[in-house]
């Protein structure tokens, strides 16, 4: 490979020659590194210009003249690396900018950063200047001292590798080796500059891999001033600041080749073409997931986000598997449900007259009429369920526990077991140094401290809260209002509609329209939420990174989940509980607003809340997919093919990232806040639908692909950042996991028909069957007792005397008519046993799993402690062979020149490692 470079224009010539020779005889030459001005001799007709405009390159086209490769991640002189680049605008009233640009670039060299800017006539657009930085290694040794970055300073002799069972049935799903294990396996040592020789290093170029280099050059970017020397403008601070004012555009680091083919420099890796082909494809969505090259590419942090997904996505088959049981058992049993056959039957549900289900528009009707909707509710609800939800409490913990011990191995094995985040100085938000403006002393170091200004955000908080719960009461008033439309539009004669309203109810049709509406609300309301917990958080400036994450997690879960899940809680827990009873029925708002309370189907409100969960669910996983997938290719779709129809070396690699979308702080935060928010409908509300797990199994796999290909070919490449833990979502995901297990409970005892059908079976069933379930669960009333306002318009019911609705009350004429039965309280008592019991066992068992469970394999713990034996053994061989040559120095008396010792030194210091 020759790489031009600023020569004379006569060894420039000599070298143009030559690879032009090499061109026709070896093949096309790779011309990298060089910027050719040619506005420098446009005077002169025998200059380089000139020899570029007259001959193209042999197999090139017409437009294709001679210039470099711009497709390169180094400076023009080939050799040094760009570390990060910004881009800004030429604005012809930018003065401002363009001081602040002067003094914030003067302060980077003096940091000992390097420097080069490519012009806007150079870029494709001819209005954007790039200022390429390259970090030389004092920069990268001194920061790396300072961020006690860990490298290795000897390959490790622990064996690791771990037999697979039925390896060669997981064969198919295994990707290279090379690709999985991307490095040998190191000791590391947190870096000192003092002992470089201590560290093994082979080459200083490539040393820090590149995105440890992006990580320190970001650090010091954010920190860096760019008031002029003398004043103290400590707002005036750090790149964040910079492109928030308009002074830069972006900042990045770059990608080290396209994505879909290698890059043709050899000191490219190529690891973002390996990560496509390996990785972000669909078509391979069955094969593992290559973590350590996620994690030595884009950071642990990334790189953790990506190994909890997969973790949870393999654990999901388990509960899927269980769940398509337990919906099969519910097919197979379909014509042993007695209870269904009664409804449907012409004789049984066909005679039996319901009261109206709302006022004045109602009318009196046939419990037969429900038969469709008595099938589907059994589908759910049925004996299955009820192991099904006690299954899903014990897996939750399984879950939970298992991705412990994924995680104890990923801290070991990305050398993250040291780590804290709160002791790293690389996470304290250069926000929180500028901002913050209150003092106080510190008693122990009697310096001055800043504190941050306390934030009163209860307020704020409750006021969004209130506004979701004010949309749900909306939401609410909407389904009591329309369902009379819809019952006297579906069940009316003279409509033509008849086809229809066989198979859709009255209350299916205002269940899923209200879902509908209340599934756009949620969205709607998340757009204003993310904003006001942003906002909220920034104002309270928390001092790092980590407890701003934190406290932006706690705020935006708490809204997320009043806003996604309160519709599911009314239809669970309210809906059908509070109705009262024929003359005494109860009313929103009191009786002046005419919106009766809802009443649940005769089959119960199971399928209902089934019908919102399938809604909401399904509705924000798609809707999430067209987001993150069909939005971005369609908006990048004219860049990507200009990318693509562009020879590399007119499209240099820093205008190929610069026109992809950033990646900002808060975009791995979204991706958490998603999942987070499917693992608590999965698992709060899985006992109404057991097909959830199933459906969030198909998104999850698709999720993995769609988010590979998004940080593979969408987004500029992230600035590294080290995670040892999925953080505050941790905490979430234990207190849905306890939650659920109340919830669960209370559906299967509540909204579900287990508890009375059990109760009738084995209590009240003369012939030990559930023949006669129906009749017993409806109560008898005299239609001459109902109020004016609460009957039907129309008087087709002239001859009937009474009317059933579902309760267990006394019927009239009985001393205690219109009262609760002995039967209801027997119901009730056996909900709150079950309840009682169901809680406490699973409750038992997922203790007893967590404490047989160790948070850290065994066999991690024993290599953890050999490594620190290991490292505390060679780094004390280290210390006393440096104290000899130390003293065996100073007792020389014959000068010894200034190689020998050196030599010396590092044969002694050899045979000591």
């Amino acid at each position: 490979m020759r790489r031009i470079t600023g020569k004379t224009k006569d060894e420039t010539l000599i070298e143009l020659q030559s690879a032009t020779d090499s061109q026709i005889t070896d093949g096309p030459a790779v011309l990298t590194g060089f910027r050719i001005n040619l506005h420098s001799d446009e005077s002169s007709g025998n200059g380089l210009s000139s020899l570029l405009d007259r001959a193209p390159l042999p197999g090139n086209t017409e437009s294709e003249k001679l210039q470099p490769n711009k497709d390169t991640v180094f400076f023009r002189d080939g050799v040094r690396r760009i570390d990060f680049v910004l881009s800004y605008l030429d604005d012809k009233d930018g003065e401002k900018k363009q001081e602040r640009r002067r003094e914030f670039e003067a302060n980077l060299e003096k940091q000992g950063l390097e420097l080069e800017t490519e012009d806007k006539s150079d870029s494709k657009d001819h209005k954007t200047y790039f200022l390429k930085i390259h970090a030389p290694w004092h920069v990268l040794a001194t920061y790396a001292d300072v961020l006690k970055v860990k490298v290795p300073f000897k390959e490790s002799d622990i064996p690791h590798g771990q037999d697979v069972p039925l390896e060669c049935l997981s064969q198919p799903f295994r990707l290279p080796e090379h690709i999985m294990h991307p490095q040998p396996d190191y000791f590391t040592y947190p870096f000192e500059k003092t002992k470089t020789d201590f560290f093994l290093i082979n080459d200083k170029d490539t040393f820090f891999p590149p995105s440890t280099r992006n990580r320190i050059v970001f650090y010091i970017l954010a920190r860096c001033p760019y008031y002029k020397e003398g004043r103290k403008d400590r707002d005036k601070t750090g790149i964040k600041r910079l492109l928030s004012n308009g002074t830069y555009t972006a900042a990045f680091p770059l990608h080290d080749c396209r994505y879909w083919k290698r890059a043709r420099d050899a000191g490219c890796e190529s690891e973002r073409y390996n990560l496509y082909k390996n990785w972000a494809r669909f078509l391979i969505f069955y094969k593992e997931q290559p973590l350590n090259l996620i994690r030595k590419y884009y950071g642990e942090k990334i790189g953790i986000y990506f190994a909890w997904l997969g973790f949870y996505t393999e654990m999901l088959f388990f509960a899927a598997v269980m769940g398509f049981l337990c919906f099969t058992y519910g097919l197979l049993s379909y014509d042993d449900n007695i209870s269904s056959k009664e409804i449907c039957d012409p004789d049984i549900g066909g005679s039996i007259v319901m009261c109206p289900l709302c006022d004045k528009k109602c009318r009196f009707w046939n419990l037969n009429s429900t038969c469709l909707s008595s099938w589907q509710s059994h589908l759910f609800d049925n004996e299955g369920t009820v192991f099904f939800a006690i299954f899903m409490g014990i897996w939750v913990t399984l879950f939970l526990e298992f991705w412990k011990r994924r995680q104890a191995r990923l801290e070991y094995e990305w050398d993250l077991v040291d780590f804290e985040e709160e002791q790293q100085q690389l996470q304290i938000r250069p926000e929180f140094e500028i901002q913050c403006t209150n003092k106080r002393l510190n008693k122990i170091t009697q310096r001055i401290i800043y504190t941050p200004t306390d934030c009163v955000c209860v307020c704020v908080c409750s006021h969004q809260i209130s506004l979701i719960v004010a949309c749900i009461i909306g939401v609410i008033a909407y389904r009591l209002a329309v369902y009379a439309a819809f019952a006297s539009i579906i069940k009316d004669p003279m409509r033509k509609i008849q086809l229809v309203g066989r198979f859709i109810t009255p209350q299916l049709a205002t269940s899923v329209t209200a879902s509908c509406i209340n599934f756009v609300i949620i969205m709607i309301l998340n757009f204003f939420y993310e904003r006001v917990a942003i906002w909220i958080t920034d104002m309270e400036i928390p001092k790092t990174h980590l407890e701003y994450e934190n406290r932006l997690t706690m705020k935006m879960f708490l809204f997320q989940f009043v806003n996604y899940y309160s519709s599911c809680f009314y239809v669970a827990f309210f809906k059908g509980k509070f109705v009262g009873y024929p003359g005494a029925y109860s009313y929103m708002f009191g009786k002046s607003t005419k919106l009766r309370n809802e009443e649940c189907d005769p089959g119960g409100c199971l399928i209902e809340l089934t019908t919102q969960l399938v809604i909401v669910m399904a509705g924000k996983q798609l809707w999430g997919n067209i987001q993150e997938a069909l939005l971005p290719l369609l908006r990048n779709l004219w860049s990507s093919r200009k990318g693509r129809h562009n020879p590399e070396n007119h499209y240099s690699r820093w205008e190929q990232d610069h026109v992809l979308q950033n990646f900002s702080q808060l975009g791995l935060f979204y991706e958490y806040l998603e999942m987070v928010v499917q693992f608590g409908f999965i698992t709060l509300f899985v006992a109404s639908f057991p097909l959830a797990p199933l459906l969030a199994l198909f998104n999850n796999i698709l999720e993995i692909r769609v988010d590979a290909w998004k940080f593979t070919t969408q987004f500029r490449r992230p600035v590294a950042s080290k995670a040892r833990n999925i953080g505050a979502w941790q905490e979430i995901l234990n207190g849905v996991a306890i939650l659920s297990v109340v919830t669960n409970a209370f559906i299967m005892a509540f909204t579900s028909d287990m508890i009375p059908r059990m109760v009738y079976l084995y209590a009240y069933s003369k012939e030990g069957s559930m023949r006669g379930y129906v009749n017993n669960s409806l109560s008898i009333y005299n239609i001459s007792q109902i109020p004016k306002n609460n009957m039907p318009e129309d008087e087709w019911f002239v001859n009937l005397t009474t009317c059933r609705y579902r309760d267990y009350r006394y019927p009239p004429g009985h001393l205690k008519e219109y009262t609760h039965t002995m039967q209801f309280w027997h119901i009730l008592a056996a909900k709150m046993a079950f309840i009682i019991i169901m809680e406490h066992v699973v409750f038992v068992v997922k203790f007893f799993v967590a404490w047989m469970i160790p948070d850290i394999p065994s066999d991690v713990k024993a290599r953890f402690k050999r490594e620190r034996y290991l490292i505390q053994e060679y780094l004390h061989n280290y210390e006393v062979e440096k104290l000899k040559i130390q003293l065996s120095a100073s007792f020389i008396t014959e000068p010894m020149s200034e190689m020998s010792v050196t030599s010396d030194k590092h044969e002694v210091l050899s045979e000591c490692l």
